[in-house]
């Protein structure tokens, strides 16, 4: 990718307005990594989320003001960023994501499949 490349970022449902939602601290620190993301690196924030096979759907997780705020996309497509699930984590105990929430991002995943054949 030449330096100055952008690939694009793609919304899945509700994502983008589900974001803009979130403190504008959050939505920043996400910000920043969905931008490593486009440039094709990895941000040192964001990690494999369990139970998708790999490192192609990854979490950014940001703590801001006593509270967690989540975001979810896959790199599994060369040519764009799909950002399948935003959302405040609301659970106190421990860190393990909704299964709620899990399902919402397997759905969205199948969604941005979908997508991206519509876009080739």
């Amino acid at each position: 990718m030449a330096a100055g490349d952008l690939k694009p970022v793609i919304w899945v449902r509700s994502s983008y307005d589900d974001l803009m939602a979130f403190p504008q601290e959050a939505r920043r620190h996400i910000g920043f990594a969905l931008k490593a993301a486009q440039i094709g690196e990895k941000s040192g924030d964001a990690k494999a989320l369990r139970g998708f096979g790999g490192a192609n759907v990854l979490e950014i997780i940001e703590d801001f003001d006593g509270d967690t705020y989540r975001a979810v996309y896959t790199v599994r497509y060369a040519e764009a960023v799909y950002v399948l699930h935003c959302f405040q984590k609301k659970s106190r105990h421990g860190i393990a994501t909704n299964k709620r929430d899990l399902d919402l991002v397997r759905e969205r995943l199948k969604r941005a499949e979908e997508l991206h054949q519509r876009r080739k």
